[in-house]
């Protein structure tokens, strides 16, 4: 059976993954070993993923293991060499604020762990195309420098400016601010890049915004729709960091994310780049977030919005992903974001 290996098997974009390619007539090797427990706490706990995952895949098979050590990651990679068909990096430190107060430990994992992966698939599975989930973070905080107008309840672009319709894959990742997670994030995207470009792998990063979907365990430091979701049910209190709450986001949803997978991977490309977002069909900013799921609950949400904004965050991004549907018409996106946070709802309330 042709295999598809999986890192962070048990995340959001892990776990649809293992469940799309699961129903394709893969089998899958998850790699994940809850690591998003030690970095968000209980909130974070994937086990209640893995759980369903081996109960429900019969072709699944779980593998609790570091991606930093490259001599457990080898034991896999030799075992089924030429059998791995496909490799999905998923797995990442994903927060601003925890890399900032353990820097060796994100670039171990965000970095390191990603040139693990690529040497093993290079020596094992060469012919595999390799799909890294990247991040727009790798921008820093460039996308502040655009031109942008305070409406009533958003942040937005001038009408006339080139990224009217989101940012591309032109904009400069150089000379800002990224953060230490955008920092190890960026250092892995380039080195992906390289592995296509000067080694001839099949390789890939998705550039992604705001991922979110049913499977997601959001917490405090990551998963802005899901974790605001749980809040607002719970009658808790949502602190907003910076910006009056106007920042935008585009929101894209894990189906929708996977989908890419699957037509990227039915012509794979070598060293290629795309951003990935809802783009102009799917974002909000924090305040219409809260607007929609007050809207569909009758709940009146509570927040405090402080005036300090974390260091490096957009106050705008919506990506343009033009780039990716002229190498891949057949892709469709499925979700805007009414329609994802009423999914998100309707699993705890509708």
């Amino acid at each position: 059976m042709a295999i598809v290996l999986i890192t962070g098997s048990c995340g959001l974009v892990g776990s649809e993954s293992s469940e799309f390619f699961s129903r394709k007539g893969f089998e899958i090797l998850g790699i994940d070993n809850n690591s998003r427990r030690n970095f968000f706490g209980k909130d974070g706990d994937i086990n209640w993923v893995k759980n369903r995952l081996k109960k429900n895949l019969k072709n699944y098979k779980h593998f609790n293991l570091d991606i930093t050590n490259y001599k457990d990651l080898e034991k896999i990679f030799r075992k089924y060499k030429k059998n791995i068909k496909l490799v999905i990096h998923s797995a990442a430190q994903p927060s601003h604020d925890w890399a900032k107060t353990n820097i060796f430990k994100d670039f171990d994992i965000n970095a390191k762990g990603t040139i693990n992966l690529l040497e093993l698939t290079k020596r094992y599975c060469y012919d595999a195309p390799f799909i890294f989930m990247s991040t727009n973070k790798v921008y820093g905080d460039n996308p502040n420098k655009l031109p942008l107008i305070e409406k009533k309840t958003r942040w937005e672009i001038r009408s006339s400016h080139l990224y009217k319709n989101g940012i591309t894959e032109k904009m400069s990742i150089d000379d800002c601010v990224h953060s230490f997670f955008g920092a190890s994030k960026s250092y892995a995207d380039l080195a992906v890049q390289e592995y296509g470009r000067n080694i001839g792998l099949k390789t890939v990063s998705f550039r992604a915004g705001c991922i979110t979907g049913p499977n997601h365990s959001g917490a405090r430091l990551h998963g802005f729709l899901s974790y605001l979701v749980k809040m607002a049910l719970d009658k808790k209190k949502y602190f907003v960091y910076g910006y009056k709450g106007k920042q935008v986001r585009d929101n894209i949803h894990s189906f929708d994310v996977v989908s890419c997978f699957w037509e990227y991977f039915k012509k794979p490309r070598a060293g290629e780049i795309y951003n990935m977002g809802g783009g102009r069909k799917s974002n909000c900013s924090i305040l219409e977030a809260f607007n929609i799921i007050e809207n569909l609950t009758n709940i009146s949400t509570k927040r405090k919005i402080k005036k300090e904004n974390r260091v490096g965050d957009h106050i705008w991004y919506i990506s343009s992903m033009k780039k990716f549907k002229n190498h891949y018409p057949n892709w469709k996106q499925i979700y805007n974001s009414q329609k994802i946070l009423e999914e998100l709802l309707s699993k705890r309330f509708l």
